[in-house]
């Protein structure tokens, strides 16, 4: 079941991968053939300013007054014939407006041999938006306009003002669709490389979080688990102390019913008083720590001391430890304090000591763990894993605790060292900074 989630996530994911970098590119394409069009549009718009302004105003109004093919009519048409070649245009021309819906041409720049078509006041397919901004005396840019006997078109027009600033005509110039899809596709073209690098850009990010989901859900579930482990060892532990604490107390109670069947009260009396100092020992497990996973841990470890009549002492500051987290605290504390208790209970029940410190100041956190116990002779190896002044036992793997205490005290740039140079005592000592 877990399996079929984790497919259908990375199949949600890889067609979503593909739809935004998709989606992407086909923006892009977009939005640079507008740009495109615009840019020529303007360019087209700039010249018919400029072929507009440069038209002798006074001839071309005498023009107007009497419309027919006469010499000027030809040489204009010349003129915007030039200019049609020069800018690579279907067609340059003059427009008449006269009313807001239709327009005409007047003269159109075509070459003199061409005689057929082209009429002085023939329609102009100019839009009626267009021819509304026109009569207005604004210029104009289209749309492309499809046209089933030239082609599909976009069209510019500039007013022709006469010397007192009254507009007589407008200049028209036409950009054969071909043209623009041609400067469209050459700058596409030359823009490849950049759809490309976008899409695999796309790419790599969504990748590089996907595998950082991954990477991130796989951590948590090594922390998890290794957390898990602390705890069901610390479970195990206590479960184990209150059994043994369990069976000695229905022995110690077996032993009192038999004095007393024996009729031996004083006797009973005397085992009663040895056993409350017992009770007072486990009233005094429990302990006044701000840190509720630090408390619960000590108190487990206490009791696991007991059972081994370990004397066991904390001297632990009224702080929180919130800068370093609890599950690495507790990894800390109980590998060092379980090599403690198996030092220590090597020897005499009477020489078997231990004292924890658990001390703060601004600017460094100090656990001390002090035990008594035969000397470590090989401190550097200590550290390495695997490494073990105790020999395998049932298969059980040994040297990882001071290993992983290590490991955890550099993530925080910590320190750690062991100290046994004194007769049957070695301290442990952790320090991490806070800041």
């Amino acid at each position: 079941m877990k399996n079929r989630k984790l497919k259908l996530i990375l199949i949600l994911s890889t067609i979503l991968l593909l739809l935004f970098t998709s989606l992407n590119i086909f923006t892009s394409y977009i939005k640079m053939k507008k740009t495109v069009e615009e840019s020529i549009a303007n360019q087209s718009l700039e010249a018919a300013i400029s072929i507009a302004s440069s038209i002798d105003v006074d001839a071309y109004q005498q023009f107007i007054n009497n419309p027919e093919k006469n010499d000027y009519y030809w040489e204009l048409r010349s003129y915007l014939n030039d200019a049609r070649i020069k800018l690579g245009a279907l067609f340059v021309y003059t427009l008449k407006v006269d009313n807001p819906k239709v327009s005409h041409a007047m003269i159109m720049g075509m070459p003199s041999e061409i005689t057929e078509g082209f009429d002085i006041g023939e329609v102009c397919t100019v839009p009626e938006r267009q021819v509304q901004r026109a009569y207005k005396g604004e210029t104009f840019v289209t749309e492309v306009i499809p046209d089933s006997v030239h082609g599909s078109y976009l069209s510019v027009g500039a007013p022709i003002r006469d010397k007192t600033g009254t507009i007589i005509a407008y200049l028209g110039i036409d950009i054969s669709a071909d043209t623009l899809n041609g400067i469209k596709g050459k700058v596409i073209e030359d823009n490849l490389f950049i759809f490309i690098f976008n899409g695999v850009l796309i790419l790599i990010v969504i990748g590089s979080f996907l595998f950082l989901q991954r990477w991130y859900q796989k951590e948590v579930a090594k922390e998890v688990g290794a957390t898990e482990d602390t705890y069901q060892a610390e479970i195990k532990t206590l479960i184990t102390s209150v059994s043994s604490l369990r069976h000695d107390f229905t022995n110690h109670i077996q032993v009192l019913h038999g004095l007393l069947q024996l009729d031996k009260p004083e006797q009973a009396k005397q085992y009663l008083s040895s056993l409350s100092k017992e009770v007072q020992a486990i009233k005094s497990l429990k302990l006044n720590i701000n840190h509720p996973g630090l408390s619960i841990l000590l108190q487990t470890k206490k009791l696991t001391a007991q059972n081994h009549n370990i004397d066991m002492d904390f001297t632990i500051s009224q702080n929180d430890f919130h800068k370093i987290k609890t599950t690495d605290l507790i990894k800390i504390l109980s590998n060092l304090i379980d090599n403690a208790i198996d030092a220590a209970t090597e020897l005499p029940e009477g020489q078997r000591r231990i004292t924890i410190c658990c001390n703060a100041d601004d600017l460094y956190y100090e656990f001390k763990v002090t035990n008594t116990g035969p000397n470590i002779l090989d401190a550097c190896q200590i550290f390495k894993q695997g490494f073990s002044t105790k020999k395998q036992e049932n298969g059980k793997i040994r040297g990882q605790g001071l290993f992983i205490v290590n490991e955890i005290v550099h993530k925080y740039n910590g320190q750690i060292s062991i100290d046994s140079s004194k007769h049957l005592e070695t301290t442990a000592i952790v320090n991490i900074p806070i800041k």
